[in-house]
């Protein structure tokens, strides 16, 4: 992944500031999806850590327009791709054309080329044409006929897809799903928000009002103010122990990969910063480890015949790896120990 200086992306913004341009992205998704706060916030914390999300879930409990409310939040560019089997790669990544005023190729870029991306129904797509977001994804780059084009920042794709089960869809390659740094499913709303979303929804489309609250500059600085976050090295400890128990567990043939412990603390970072912290505690991580890390294993079959989830996997590693102790000690205590006994994440 490319890496962008402190001057491209902008000055940290403080605290007061942070939690006011956040709360504002919120609050706007949240007049069109109603009663799913923790999953807004999710999706928030996703783009300020620079990945990209996938919502996977059944039909119509409201993906795209939760992938389209966020891009409408913020004030940049933002494409929509409805994949379909007949897509090509070249309708993604864009293709050069022969100018015969010029007599020379000239570059038509694709839908990739613009901040928010959203990618509708993305199994529905063949796997050639999936995986022409696999360099964009990772090296916010494109390469057409040997050239390769810089994307700007932020960058995110938000992509949603039915389960694999439905008819004419196509299961994600592992290197895409890989590249995803959480999913996340939907669910259906309680009777309350479904109520509420009757009398919102009924007369008008309330996603046809939005507004942004926030721009591309902004969002920038906030993406800042996360790497700024801090994490102890003992969270980072843990975060690997996290991704390598996946590696060891019986019920799984193919663990979390390293990109996988990176985008974990990255994301654990915006969320921390989400909550008003400038350190990460390793309730972020066991909160973040099924939708960052469920998506990117593969169980054994035993396990499939056993109909035992990845998230169910997941969260029973999450349940089992212990805390290690020194002496009775809170390893991750950073500085010395509190008089009730808890544990200080903060910068020394």
């Amino acid at each position: 992944m490319t890496q962008q200086t402190w001057d491209e992306l902008g000055t940290p913004l403080p605290g007061p500031e942070f939690r006011a341009a956040s709360d504002a992205i919120v609050a706007n998704i949240e007049q069109v999806i109603e009663g799913k706060t923790a999953t807004v916030r999710l999706a928030l914390a996703v783009l300020l850590a620079e990945g990209h999300l996938l919502i996977e879930d059944v039909p119509g409990v409201g993906k795209t327009k939760l992938a389209k409310a966020l891009a409408r939040s913020i004030d940049c560019s933002v494409r929509r791709i409805q994949f379909t089997p007949d897509l090509l790669p070249s309708d993604v990544t864009g293709v050069s054309v022969y100018n015969q005023e010029n007599h020379d190729f000239e570059f038509k870029p694709g839908a990739v080329f613009a901040n928010l991306v959203v990618g509708d129904e993305i199994n529905r797509a063949s796997p050639k044409t999936q995986s022409a977001l696999l360099e964009c994804m990772e090296e916010r780059q494109v390469t057409v006929d040997g050239t390769t084009y810089e994307l700007q920042t932020p960058f995110m794709v938000i992509a949603t897809q039915n389960p694999i089960e439905m008819e004419g869809t196509y299961p994600l390659p592992e290197a895409q799903r890989d590249r995803f740094t959480a999913r996340i499913a939907m669910g259906y709303p309680d009777g309350a928000a479904e109520l509420a979303m009757l009398d919102a929804h009924g007369a008008h489309d309330p996603l046809q009002g939005l507004r942004p609250v926030s721009d591309a500059a902004t969002v920038r600085r906030l993406i800042a103010t996360v790497r700024d976050v801090h994490a102890a090295e003992a969270v980072k400890q843990y975060a690997v122990d996290l991704v390598t128990a996946t590696r060891e567990a019986p019920d799984l043939r193919l663990g979390a990969s390293p990109r996988a412990a990176l985008q974990l603390l990255r994301t654990a970072r915006a969320v921390a910063a989400l909550e008003s912290r400038d350190y990460v505690l390793p309730d972020d991580l066991q909160a973040l480890a099924v939708p960052v890390l469920a998506h990117r294993i593969i169980p054994t079959a035993d396990a499939q015949l056993a109909r035992r989830t990845t998230d169910a996997i997941v969260a029973d590693i999450v349940h089992r790896l212990p805390l290690p102790h020194d002496r009775g000690r809170n390893p991750y205590d950073t500085r010395p120990q509190s008089s009730d006994g808890r544990g200080d994440y903060r910068r020394m």
